[in-house]
């Protein structure tokens, strides 16, 4: 992950959702990690664009991203969970497939290709001529 990006990161804590007793209703365990993509100055020009394009649906109308992380117990597990699914979800938004280069088949497969089909066609023919 860029160094730039640790300041642009906030984080809000919350209480948990769910079962858990006393501990969850005393204290904010939960993590919200909040990032906006539209600000920020860690990207710039392409990958900008990729990250706004790939992550659109995520973001909200502010162009932030929102990360809830509650499943641990305690907020320092929480907070290092949300940035790994934020480092995980920035690789795979950058992420460029390489091109596939179209090829056609060799001469020689394309030759096996159709000795096959004539041998089993052959094959059938022959099976249908003794009834």
């Amino acid at each position: 992950m860029k160094a730039t990006l640790l300041p642009e990161i906030q984080f809000e804590f919350t209480r948990s959702r769910g079962a858990g007793g006393q501990h969850v209703n005393r204290t904010e365990s939960a993590v919200i990690l909040r990032w906006n993509l539209l600000e920020t100055k860690a990207f710039i020009g392409v990958e900008k664009q990729r990250l706004l394009t790939n992550l659109a649906t995520q973001l909200t109308k502010e162009g932030d991203l929102l990360i809830r992380s509650e499943s641990f117990r305690d907020q320092d597990s929480n907070r290092k969970e949300a940035l790994r699914r934020f480092e995980e979800i920035l690789k795979k938004a950058l992420f460029v497939p390489k091109k596939r280069i179209k090829t056609k088949p060799t001469k020689s497969s394309q030759r096996k290709r159709l000795d096959s089909k004539k041998t089993h066609s052959n094959k059938k023919r022959e099976r249908s001529e003794k009834w």
